[in-house]
């Protein structure tokens, strides 16, 4: 008699990951005591504030989805961890989203100022290239391409470019197709960027890389919808950042835009579409589906 498969359980998942991923980060990371102990403790406080390490284990999954061992993978997971940080520390800044709490704890620069926060950003982005580079590259995949692919989704095109958009639209009636390219780089791009490189530590094939592609400029997209959404409709102390801000700063977002239902609806669209581009992998996805699935029915 055939043994029954074990549902797949993403609750477990993630965390036996998140743990992976910071015992990794530990070692990457030079320690608190090493000189200049502001700028280590800076960036070990950002990097360990208790983030659920979604990109990383976005990442991992994907290089499992493609047949890749989660070990190979994981100086690219640091990396965007890095990236994704350093994004949040200035994002977060007084000059541009000017937001007090991070993941339920003060923000960088209410802890250390403002100097340190740029620097610990700064620094942390430099990070994720020296970490990155200890991967050990594929035959599909030198280091050049993976380097390349971190720089492309991190610069002016993409997540920065995102950012400036997203400033230059405060106060301003976008339509949404602006607010969809604003999404597309601030959110999505890294996203993408992190599906993509978990298949190319599994030396994926082409098919598979377009595959991946797909799902996460939808699975992106989606999460940053939720994330409007969420903005309305919960306090603070349930999202672990301030609440209500793109309201009082007049921020364009797809329920000020669309309305509430409307955008349940695109984000819904949206995962389906990511959902559909993972059948190339015949149900050897579950992690990324599981995680998709955890992306879209966060409260709301």
């Amino acid at each position: 008699m055939a043994s029954q498969k074990t549902p797949f359980d993403l609750n477990q998942y993630l965390v036996t990951r998140t743990e992976t991923v910071n015992r990794a980060m530990d070692r990457f990371l030079p320690s608190e005591k090493t000189r200049p102990v502001t700028i280590h403790k800076a960036m070990r406080y950002s990097i360990f504030a208790g983030g659920k390490r979604m990109r990383p284990a976005l990442l991992l999954a994907a290089a499992e989805a493609c047949g890749g061992k989660p070990a190979d993978a994981l100086p690219l997971a640091c990396a965007v961890e890095c990236i994704h940080t350093y994004s949040l520390i200035h994002d977060d800044l007084p000059a541009m989203d000017n937001d007090d709490f991070r993941r339920g704890k003060p923000t960088s620069h209410k802890v250390f100022g403002e100097g340190i926060a740029v620097l610990a950003g700064d620094a942390l982005l430099t990070q994720a290239f020296e970490i990155a580079a200890q991967a050990k590259g594929w035959p599909r995949y030198p280091h050049r391409e993976l380097i390349l692919e971190i720089a492309r989704a991190s610069g002016s095109l993409q997540l920065v470019g995102g950012q400036v958009a997203d400033l230059e639209g405060e106060n301003k009636k976008l339509s949404v197709a602006e607010l969809r390219y604003i999404h597309e780089r601030k959110t999505s791009a890294l996203l993408c960027c992190s599906v993509r490189l978990g298949g190319m530590s599994a030396n994926c094939t082409p098919a598979q890389l377009q595959a991946l592609t797909d799902f996460g400029y939808h699975v992106g997209l989606a999460f940053q919808v939720i994330d409007d959404i969420l903005d309305v409709t919960q306090t603070s102390e349930q999202l672990g950042k301030t609440a209500g801000k793109d309201v009082a700063v007049q921020k364009a977002t797809y329920p000020s835009i669309v309305g509430l239902e409307k955008s349940r609806k695109i984000a819904a669209q949206l995962t389906d579409k990511a959902f559909a581009a993972l059948k190339i992998f015949k149900g050897r996805a579950e992690a990324l589906e599981g995680i998709a699935q955890y992306l879209l029915k966060r409260d709301k």
